[in-house]
């Protein structure tokens, strides 16, 4: 059953740079009492892909000066097998069963934010779906952030710090290869089915729609404090009644 008065897991996904980083950061900067009566998230927890797959490339720059075959990806920095992507997933998996064994109260008093992007050319969200556990599937909804392939790529190069390539915040993908990687998306597909809920695994999975065509994330000011309290008000809606 979920929990009372928070999200046990929210689940933010879209194309990279669309927000979703931008939205976890004002969450962090808003007050517990604020979260919780305005978004109903509580104490955070973050589980995100990016630094996992960013050790994957430090590591094979390292094999490869060491003249030691790449693990993961090739010279381009692209996965060798399409397989990587959901083992990040399962990863992600992973990593919240040890915060549920090692943070106390985690299932009582936290959300635990994940983060990831997928595009079709790599299997998409059907495929990263399929490799989310049961246990988050039944604690879980999904907030998936709206923007076309345009904006995302607009503002994949706005964020870019080539003196932090491993920021979360600050990192960048070639043009090249953002368009290679997810420019097509599945998400309008997948969710077409209902408005409301997704079916994954033959589990109904609560979900909404923030808008941030009009990219309201990169100033973190009221406007994003709105929006985000009315697409998560919708989406506390659907996650307390689900069957």
């Amino acid at each position: 059953m979920p929990a009372a008065d928070r999200f046990e897991i929210l689940l933010l996904i879209a194309r990279p740079a669309a927000g979703k980083s931008e939205i976890i950061d004002y969450l962090k900067k808003t007050t517990l009492r604020q979260r919780l009566q305005r978004f109903h998230i509580g104490k955070l927890e973050e589980i995100d892909d990016f630094p996992m797959l960013w050790t994957w490339f430090e590591e094979d720059a390292l094999l490869e000066r060491m003249g030691y075959p790449r693990l993961h990806t090739d010279s381009a920095g692209y996965f060798l097998g399409n397989h990587l992507w959901n083992l990040l997933i399962e990863r992600i998996c992973l990593e919240y069963q040890k915060r549920l064994r090692d943070v106390p109260g985690l299932a009582r008093e936290y959300t635990t934010l994940i983060e990831f992007s997928r595009g079709s050319e790599h299997g998409g969200y059907r495929s990263a779906f399929c490799h989310l556990s049961l246990d988050m599937l039944e604690r879980m909804a999904v907030l998936y952030v709206d923007v076309s392939w345009e904006e995302s790529l607009r503002k994949n190069r706005l964020r870019f710090n080539p003196e932090k390539p491993d920021s979360i915040l600050e990192h960048g993908i070639p043009d090249d290869k953002l368009e290679r990687l997810y420019r097509q998306s599945d998400w309008e597909e997948l969710s077409a089915a209902d408005p409301e809920y997704l079916e994954i695994q033959g589990r109904r999975v609560p979900y909404a729609v923030f808008d941030n065509s009009d990219d309201v994330t990169t100033a973190r000011g009221t406007t994003l404090g709105e929006r985000l309290r009315e697409v998560t008000f919708l989406l506390w809606e659907r996650y307390t009644r689900r069957g």
